[in-house]
């Protein structure tokens, strides 16, 4: 039964049966007509490399090619050949792809915002980027980044002018997409200062603690839906297995390091018991909790099922048993003795049959292979359909 009914062509006793149906849909599934129409007119994003789409290259250089080839045709700012899942997003939801908050050029920021740097973490590190590697700009940064944005945003627009055409409605703050994809680089911080896995595991409640005051402070900020993915399997990036010391019993049949995937099961474990927290404490809020790790998983685990040929193997990588070099990461170049530049670190032939990009994060292929499964709803608690995921409240469950 649809939502909009013709009701005025029909006679008095069949309107008040016909009246009677809709209020048992509604009372029987209130969202149902709710979203209905659902439209997402903005997307404002959080979060790290697997959903940077320009910020780290604006603050410290491009991401070198062969990074984008595959749709871009160029760097794009993304650590991939090609769209993350934060594109797919923006196409799922009919939106253009996500503007760096970052990124001066170019930038159109009338349907949201991307707050979100590779390297970022959820609390912020002790260590430079020279010398760990993680970005300065971590999620407290990222909110005060979204904070200025909205503030400014409605100077800016009162002002008029071109300008005021490249912000967002002050109305889509309240009626937007917050998308957070963060955590990931938290947990691989604790074992580069020599953390063992339960030392890793006790300061997790901290980080999601940390989440849920960014969360609220968005909530405050009149953010109502929310769209929260859980971090993905870390034990099978091959950046971890070629950085960390890993014995022949903590591999699993499929080659991926367990410890380390114990410790993503737990921080999501705690996510979502974080999250079912906040539906209380955030009543109007819409907050949809995202299990990528299991879809991951899956296509790391059973690649060949699907169609892929590499899964724990790097498409652009360098020498090893994972095509990964830490020291010569994807579009490494060396400077030979004529003063010309070789790239050492080159992509795979075909990027499409590869779940892995450059031993940190995935293809193009593999992202909208995550995606179509997550945008169905079936992968999320509450079930919901990405087009779905706007407005209401919902209960979710524990």
């Amino acid at each position: 039964m649809g939502c909009k009914m013709a009701i005025h062509k029909l006679s008095p006793p069949a309107t008040a049966l016909l009246l009677m149906s809709l209020l048992v849909l509604l009372l029987s599934n209130p969202a149902s007509c709710l979203h209905a129409h659902c439209q997402i007119p903005a997307i404002f994003n959080f979060g790290d490399s697997n959903s940077d789409t320009g910020g780290l290259s604006a603050a410290f250089g491009q991401a070198p090619y062969p990074n984008g080839e595959t749709f871009f045709r160029s760097p794009a700012g993304r650590f991939s050949d090609g769209r993350l899942i934060i594109d797919f997003i923006a196409e799922g939801t009919g939106l253009p792809y996500l503007s760096p908050y970052l990124d001066s050029m170019s930038s159109n920021f009338s349907h949201g915002a991307n707050f979100a740097t590779a390297g970022s973490t959820i609390r912020p590190q002790n260590t430079t980027m020279a010398q760990s590697g993680y970005s300065p700009i971590s999620l407290d940064v990222q909110f005060v980044q979204f904070k200025d944005f909205h503030a400014r945003s409605k100077q800016i627009r009162q002002r008029g002018g071109i300008f005021a055409t490249l912000l967002p409605k002050e109305e889509y703050f309240s009626h937007a997409l917050y998308t957070f994809d963060i955590g990931q680089n938290d947990l691989t911080a604790g074992y580069k200062l020599n953390m063992s896995t339960e030392q890793v595991k006790a300061y997790v409640p901290d980080l999601l603690d940390q989440l849920s005051r960014v969360i609220k402070g968005v909530y405050d900020e009149g953010g109502r839906s929310f769209w929260i993915h859980n971090t993905g399997p870390v034990g099978c990036l091959p950046y971890v297995l070629d950085r960390f010391l890993i014995t022949a019993a903590q591999v699993d049949p499929y080659g991926c390091a367990t410890p380390y995937n114990e410790v993503a099961q737990h921080f999501n474990s705690l996510l979502k018991e974080s999250l079912a927290k906040l539906r209380k404490d955030l009543p109007l809020a819409h907050i949809t909790y995202v299990d990528v790790y299991s879809l991951k998983y899956t296509l790391i685990t059973h690649a060949s099922n699907y169609g892929f040929e590499g899964a724990i193997r790097a498409c652009c990588g360098h020498g090893g048993k994972y095509n990964y070099n830490r020291f010569a990461k994807c579009g490494a170049k060396i400077n030979s003795i004529n003063g010309t530049q070789t790239v050492v670190s080159r992509s795979c032939k075909d990027p499409a049959v590869y779940v892995n990009w450059d031993g940190t994060h995935f293809t193009e292929a593999a992202n909208k292979w995550v995606f179509n499964r997550v945008a169905g709803g079936s992968f999320s608690d509450p079930p919901t359909r990405l087009i779905e995921s706007c407005g209401g409240t919902t209960s979710g469950s524990s």
